[in-house]
Parts: structure tokens; C-alpha cells; sequence
């Protein structure tokens, strides 16, 4: 019987057994090793850490630092002098090339001078612990973060060797003054690169991360001294150093040659910065996410762009432009010269046609970095400056007209709309080329019916005018009479059609390179064919009329080719003068920011002194 039973409790027992072996190999299977665990939570497979990048003028002068509050110049370790890393290791790290990541000795006394004092005074960290506390923590002295601390710490050490540990390291360090990493604090405290600093410029260096509000040079040099020879004793304590050479070192005087961050035409840089997102939305494919109706597609765009734009600038690239320092300079001048002390404001676009290269723009007299740029943010009437582009050339286009053909410069009047030439004046049947001199009203606007309204604003729509709608198309617009009108940059970058008949848009970047020296992001744009050989020609000698007899007499200059077009608002509210040489365009805007009368200085006509100020040095 007691067989029996037994037979019967193993035969219930087996199926149990059999469950727990399955559960338990099932839960064995889940269970993930401590390695794993730590790779998932605390990923280190790349550290990248951010960099000054730079924009550079089309000579190679550095003209701006592109920096989030603080520079930084990555140095790869054979580029940094031993003499440096063993100064680190002697003051910070001892036994860095022994431990893996925690000096538990350190931590140990560390705990016995915070448990005396009864606070964290003390942090036993190793240069690995205090590379993870600078790339991916915070500086809280709290237990949390120490202990998070020594966790990515043991990652570092798993995940990187010690020459990348202290590559990163020296380059990841705070010294003070915005300054991060060896090379930023060499070029901002010395001016001169890491590699050219004396042995005691490096120990000097040396004493700041320490305590970078402490030993800040600017504020307590002696105290920076001090520690410098203080660490340089170390050195020779650990044999690294010899007595002869410390006595020399500490007697070397210290002078500093601070650098100031570079800073210049800022109204330049502000619109290449605005430049350098299109860029990137369009290479990265993002331009119709970012004018899409569906407000949460476009959010999810900007949101992108920004980053890989914030990513882009963080890795230590440069923004290749076509700036003009001469040029841009003499823009600056011009406009302040010629308008004087006032509440009088101006905006102008330079062009290299030939190029298609945006080398001078200046968006106010005293611009500032990031205010309102009126080179391409303002939105004005352009007057008869329009009238090249949405009159003649469509008219000459269509009908292949010659320019002494006659048109009527009479009285016009359309249901209630009766515009007037500027003279009041009423002038019979005239030239073109009479008419177009003169920027007489009614003979502009007859051809401009000649043509047909659908048909002559197809012609801008080959031009990038944003803010040109269905409202505009009316006949008050063949004089300039638009709903919102358009920048200078635009109405400059339609100029250059007349050119050779194509547009391309003016860039201001030519590329973006990584540290490499490799192109990142460039632009592929191609010519679009406007106007035809035959257009052009009978344009171009119409623009060249103006100078020499027309409006814009006070323009002209004697050169290979001069020619251009006056544009003035309604009581004179703004006053335009856009034209071509032999290899730029040049676009003049002046008015007021509240748009007001200028009737004052009309008849010193400040714009075309501007613009020939600009035309002969740029051909010079």
C-alpha cells in the first residue's frame, strides 16, 4: 500500500516539477546580466562634446563664434603635451592608469573629512568620475549624484580606454570665462594655441579646474599663481619633475593675452544664421513639412530642424560665406554718411551676379545682432522700381517691341482709379524709353494692361517675392501699389535677371565644413531662364537710360556698364534705387520703420549717392 502511494505522490509530483523547471528556465531566460542592464540605462558608446563653430568671411577671416555660453576646440590627445596630462594626473588622479574609474582609497578619505565636518566637502573623485560628472551630470554635492556618478564612471572605464578617458577629459573641463577644454583656455588666456604655451603657462592653465570661481585668473591671479607652484611642487615630489626646473618654472612670469570673441558685421551674420536653416531644411528634406497647413506636421518639422541645427553647430563646424568685408564696410558708411542722425532708417543688398554670391547686406544704420533686419525682414511698396520687372520686361517679352516704340503718357483713368504721373503732368504719346527714364506712371501702366495682369505677375512668379498674393493682382500694382510689398534682398535678387535673363537666388553661404575640412551642406540650386537674350538687351539699355538722362541721374558713374531704376512711394514714404554694373547688383531702400513723409531730403536724393558710393568701390 505504502508503494502504492508513493507511485501515485511521483506521478502527481512529476507535472509539478516539470511546471517549476519550465517557469524557472522561462524567468532565467528574462533575466538580464548586470552589464546588460547598465549598457541599457547608461548607453557611453559615443561622447560628443560641444564646439565652437565659426563663420568666416569669403577671405577666410573669422568673423563670427558660434557658441552656446561657452568655447570649446576639441584637441585629440597626441596634439595636447604629456607635460599637461601628468600634471592632471598628479594633482586630480594618482593612480588614474591603475583603478577602474573609483579610487575607493580617495573615497575613503574622502568620507572621513565629510563625516568630521558633517557635509560634502570632499569628493575623492577620479578624472574618470569628474569626466562623467561634466558630460553628463550636474554639480550638485549631493549622495544621489555621487552615486550616479561612480555608475557612469564604471561605464567610462568599460566602454573607453584611458588615453580616450583623458582626451576627453582635458577637452570636457571647465577653466573659467566660458572657456572649456585645454585649447579654448589656452587661446582665451594666452591667444596662442596649446602647443606654443611654456611649461608654466600649462601649470598655470592647470590650476583652474580645480576651482574655476577660485582660481579665476581675471579675478584672483595670485591665488591662480599660487596653486600653479603648488601643483608644480607635486611634479617634483613625484619624481616628474626636477628641482633645477621647478625653481625656473615658478620664477617664469606669467602674461596673460586675453582674446575677445569675435564679433563683426552683424547684420551679415544675423541673415546667414537665417540662411543656414533653409539650408538645412532643404538638404535635410524638411521644407514642405515646415509650410505644411497641418499645424502638428509643421511643429514636428521646426522642432526637428532645430535640432539638427543646434547639432550641427555644436560640432565644431564652419559657415563658409561670401562676404565682402571692404564692401560691407563702405555699405555701412554710405548709409550712415548720407542719412545722417535721425530717425531716417535704410536697408542695402549687394549681389555678385555673376556668382549668384550675397557679399554685403546691411540691415540698419547701428544694426544689432538679432534685432530687425530690414535688408529681409522688412516688407515695403517698391514704387516704380517694380515697374522693370512687372511692366517692361513682361510687355517687351510678349510683343518683342522696340524700345522707341510709342506709348501714350496721357491722363489714364480706370472706373474710380485715375493715378497720375509724379509731375502731374499729362505727357501725350511718348518713347519707351522716354517714358521708362522718367518713371512716367501712365504709359506703365498701359503696358502693363497691354501685356494682361494674369500674364505679367506670371512673370514674378519665377522671382521668391513671399508675400505677393491674388489681393495684389490689380492695376495699382504696375506703379507699386501692393498689399504688403517686398524686402530689398528680394526685390535686389530679381534685379540680377536682367543679368543674362536667368535668377538663381544670392546665397550668402558657399558651404559648411566639419573639422575635417569636409562639406557638410552646400546649395544646389540652378538657374531658371526669365527673360529672353533679346529682353535683356532692350532692359539693360533702358536701365542705363535712367542714369544717364532719367531719374537717376545722380547715380552714374563712368564704367563697363551702369544702369538702374528709381522707386518712390506715395508722399514719399519710401524711396528705392536698384541697379546693375558689370558684376553687381546693388538694391538702396530708405524710409522710416512707421512709414512717414521724407519730402525733406527727396531732393538730395541720398539713395543714388548711396548706391553709386557702393557701385564704385565694389568695381574698383
Amino acid at each position: 500500500m505504502r508503494t502504492y502511494l508513493g507511485y501515485i505522490t511521483i506521478f502527481l509530483l512529476v507535472p509539478v516539477l516539470a511546471l517549476f523547471i519550465f517557469l524557472s528556465y522561462q524567468e532565467w531566460s528574462l533575466a538580464q546580466s548586470p552589464y546588460h542592464v547598465l549598457d541599457e540605462r547608461i548607453p557611453i558608446d559615443s561622447i560628443e562634446l560641444a564646439q565652437t563653430s565659426y563663420m568666416t568671411a569669403a577671405n577666410g577671416k573669422v568673423i563670427s563664434e558660434v557658441s552656446d555660453g561657452g568655447k570649446r576646440t576639441y584637441l585629440k590627445l597626441d596634439d595636447i603635451p604629456l607635460f599637461l596630462e601628468n600634471l592632471f594626473i598628479v594633482s586630480e588622479d594618482q593612480k588614474f592608469y591603475e583603478h577602474g574609474g573609483v579610487d575607493l582609497s580617495g573615497i575613503s578619505r574622502a568620507l572621513l573629512i565629510n563625516s568630521q565636518n558633517d557635509a560634502i566637502e570632499q569628493g575623492g573623485s577620479t578624472i574618470t568620475q569628474q569626466l562623467a560628472r561634466n558630460v553628463f551630470l550636474t554639480h550638485d554635492r549631493t549622495y544621489n549624484r555621487k552615486l550616479s556618478e561612480l555608475l557612469y564612471a564604471y561605464q567610462l572605464e568599460r566602454k573607453k580606454s584611458k588615453q580616450e578617458i583623458m582626451e576627453l577629459y582635458l577637452n570636457a573641463i571647465y577653466f573659467s570665462n566660458g572657456a572649456y577644454g585645454i585649447e579654448a583656455a589656452s587661446q582665451f588666456y594666452f591667444s596662442k594655441p596649446t602647443r606654443e604655451l611654456s611649461k608654466a603657462e600649462l601649470a598655470f592653465l592647470a590650476a583652474i579646474p580645480n576651482n574655476p570661481e577660485h582660481y579665476n585668473p581675471l579675478q584672483h591671479f595670485d591665488a591662480t599663481k599660487k596653486r600653479q607652484e603648488r601643483l608644480l611642487k607635486q611634479m617634483v615630489a613625484e619624481g616628474d619633475l626636477e628641482q633645477m626646473e621647478y625653481d625656473r618654472l615658478i620664477k617664469s612670469t606669467i602674461r596673460l593675452n586675453l582674446s575677445t570673441s569675435v564679433e563683426l558685421y552683424p547684420d551679415y551674420v544675423t541673415y546667414v544664421h537665417q540662411e543656414l536653416k533653409n539650408l538645412v531644411a532643404t538638404s535635410e528634406g524638411l521644407s514642405k513639412p515646415l509650410q505644411s497647413s497641418d499645424e502638428s506636421v509643421r511643429q514636428k518639422a521646426e522642432a526637428e530642424l532645430a535640432n539638427k541645427v543646434e547639432k550641427l553647430l555644436h560640432s565644431g563646424v564652419t559657415i563658409h560665406t561670401a562676404l565682402d568685408t571692404k564692401l560691407q564696410t563702405q555699405s555701412k558708411t554710405a548709409l550712415q554718411s548720407k542719412i545722417g542722425v535721425n530717425d531716417i532708417e535704410g536697408a542695402i543688398v549687394v549681389i555678385q551676379h555673376h556668382t549668384h554670391e550675397l557679399v554685403s547686406l546691411i540691415g540698419g544704420k547701428d544694426y544689432k545682432k538679432n534685432s530687425f533686419n530690414r535688408s529681409y525682414q522688412s516688407y515695403r511698396q517698391p514704387g516704380s522700381a517694380i515697374k522693370p520687372l512687372l511692366d517692361y520686361a513682361p510687355y517687351l517679352e510678349e510683343t518683342g517691341a522696340d524700345i522707341n516704340q510709342l506709348v501714350s503718357g496721357a491722363s489714364y483713368c480706370s472706373n474710380s482709379y485715375c493715378p497720375k504721373n509724379y509731375s502731374g503732368d499729362s505727357y501725350g504719346m511718348v518713347t519707351l524709353r522716354t517714358a521708362f527714364a522718367q518713371s512716367y506712371n501712365t504709359p506703365a501702366i498701359r503696358l502693363f494692361e497691354k501685356t494682361g495682369i494674369k500674364k505679367s505677375f506670371s512673370y514674378l512668379d519665377a522671382f521668391d517675392f513671399k508675400r505677393i498674393t491674388m489681393k495684389d493682382h490689380h492695376i495699382s500694382s504696375a506703379i507699386g501699389g501692393f498689399e504688403y510689398g517686398m524686402s530689398p534682398l528680394e526685390l535686389t535678387n530679381a534685379y540680377t535677371s536682367f543679368q543674362d535673363g536667368n535668377y538663381q537666388p544670392a546665397r550668402a553661404i558657399i558651404k559648411v565644413t566639419d573639422k575635417q575640412g569636409k562639406t557638410v551642406y552646400s546649395w544646389k540650386d540652378k538657374p531658371k531662364e526669365v527673360w529672353s537674350k533679346n529682353t535683356v538687351s532692350k532692359m539693360r539699355t533702358l536701365l542705363h537710360e535712367v542714369t544717364m538722362t532719367g531719374t537717376g541721374r545722380k547715380a552714374y558713374f563712368p564704367a563697363e556698364y551702369v544702369g538702374g531704376k528709381t522707386g518712390t512711394t506715395n508722399d514719399v514714404k519710401d524711396m528705392w534705387f536698384v541697379g546693375l554694373t558689370a558684376n553687381y547688383t546693388t538694391g538702396v531702400w530708405i524710409g522710416k520703420d512707421k512709414p512717414a513723409n521724407l519730402q525733406a531730403i527727396y531732393s538730395r536724393s541720398p539713395h543714388t549717392l548711396i548706391w553709386k558710393d557702393i557701385s564704385q568701390t565694389a568695381e574698383q
